[in-house]
């Protein structure tokens, strides 16, 4: 994982919420990610560095995404290894290629289900991938 990435918890409704401080959080009212008992949800997130800046490949940006999913999913108490199912959203998806190189090294032996979706585009102009993902803690 990243050392750049900051995730705050708080307890909200008798859930515990992860963020990472994206400036999109507060803005639309979510969390990066959400634990209730042993489930916790992780909200699409894009591969933005520390800097705010996207990195042009978009193998690079799905494991970017992937570390800040990691992160949030760890200062809620899981594992990597607990995601049972990743949903990726692209905008270009004949590049599947590179999606899937990064995510096999992730979830090679964990194997959650998962989606690849192309969407017209994503909310910053830049990202070429969000990630949500699903999980169930041990």
């Amino acid at each position: 994982m990243a050392n750049d990435i900051n995730i705050t918890v708080s307890d909200r409704f008798g859930r515990k919420c992860a963020s990472s401080g994206s400036k999109w959080e507060p803005k639309m009212g979510y969390s990066r990610a959400v634990r209730s008992g042993n489930f916790i949800a992780v909200t699409g997130t894009v591969g933005i560095n520390a800097d705010g800046k996207y990195s042009p490949s978009l193998g690079e940006q799905t494991r970017r995404s992937l570390q800040i999913v990691a992160a949030a999913i760890e200062a809620l108490g899981g594992k990597i290894e607990h995601v049972i199912r990743t949903r990726m959203f692209v905008t270009n998806v004949s590049k599947w290629e590179e999606v899937a190189k990064v995510h096999g090294e992730v979830f090679g032996e964990i194997r959650p289900a998962t989606t690849i979706v192309e969407v017209t585009k994503l909310i910053d102009a830049d990202a070429q991938i969000e990630i949500e993902a699903d999980v169930v803690v041990g």
